[in-house]
């Protein structure tokens, strides 16, 4: 899956995405490692990242988001950080990071 961020995360991702789903239910867990190129606050690089969450249909919970470690080049090497995501009712999805550089 490819992504595409503007904002102060700027940038594209190839993304490798698996999910456990009950379409019945709507119950289940998705799990996602990220490969980003591209800007964070105005710094270039690439940088992986992890996340994944869980769902009993009508809820989301036990998020898990983190910035592999050493994983940052150029302008981002060093980078280290958590982040999360919030999916608005239409579906838009808003991702932020909390770094340190």
């Amino acid at each position: 899956m490819e992504k595409t961020y503007t904002g102060e995360v700027d940038g594209r991702s190839s993304t490798l995405f698996t999910a456990a789903f009950d379409h019945t239910t709507g119950a289940g867990t998705y799990v996602a490692m990220e490969s980003f190129d591209g800007t964070l606050a105005g710094r270039r690089g690439t940088f992986n990242f992890a996340h994944s969450a869980s769902t009993t249909g009508t809820n989301r919970e036990g998020d898990f988001f983190v910035i592999v470690p050493a994983s940052g080049t150029a302008d981002l090497a060093g980078l280290s950080g958590t982040g999360g995501i919030t999916i608005t009712e239409d579906g838009t999805h808003h991702i932020w990071f909390d770094f340190d550089l």
